[in-house]
């Protein structure tokens, strides 16, 4: 375990507070008559839980088999996959966290957050400030000389940038051991 549970409180934040139908169109109240109420959550919210979840318990299961049903609490499916993997290689464990911080930033990034990937070098150049590029759905480089082959700055998914934290954190970890 990497010592922190921020993935565990974006979720939590995400259920908590970001389910609720969010209202768009003109702000004076009126609108057309509706056939049909709309749904009283934001079902694209609760589908991003559910997707997450999903993944974790797969990814859990595929690594030990024998891990159990999942938690009630959806917020409580990281404790249940690391205590269910504890018995693992380290190799498992930084796939597992791996997994875990990746959906922690793209938690972040749906709740509109998107300074998370600021705080990651670039795994090209090693310069600071990526920015997130909602149309690409990738955080690229800012440095003008950090380019691809085709002259386009660098664009990274956020699994890429949680591979490279993880693998530090770990490689950290196991050396000073």
């Amino acid at each position: 375990m990497l010592g922190d549970n921020t993935t565990e409180q974006r979720l939590r934040l995400l259920q908590a507070e970001f389910t609720q139908h969010q209202r768009r169109g003109p702000g004076d109240g009126r609108t057309a008559t509706r056939t049909t109420s709309p749904a009283p959550l934001d079902l694209n919210v609760l589908d991003r839980i559910r997707t997450a979840v999903n993944e974790v318990a797969e990814h859990t299961r595929a690594a030990a088999p024998d891990a159990g049903p999942t938690p009630v609490d959806e917020t409580r499916i990281y404790d249940w996959s690391r205590q269910r993997t504890a018995h693992l290689d380290d190799e498992h464990h930084q796939a597992r966290e791996t997994v875990i911080y990746r959906q922690g930033l793209e938690h972040a990034i749906a709740m509109g957050d998107t300074t998370v990937v600021r705080k990651h070098p670039c795994p090209a150049c090693g310069c600071w400030g990526l920015m997130w590029r909602a149309a690409a759905n990738r955080a690229a480089c800012p440095n003008r000389y950090c380019i691809d082959d085709d002259g386009l700055s660098h664009g990274w998914p956020l699994k890429t940038l949680a591979h490279h934290h993880v693998a530090k954190r770990f490689g950290l970890k196991s050396s000073a051991t």
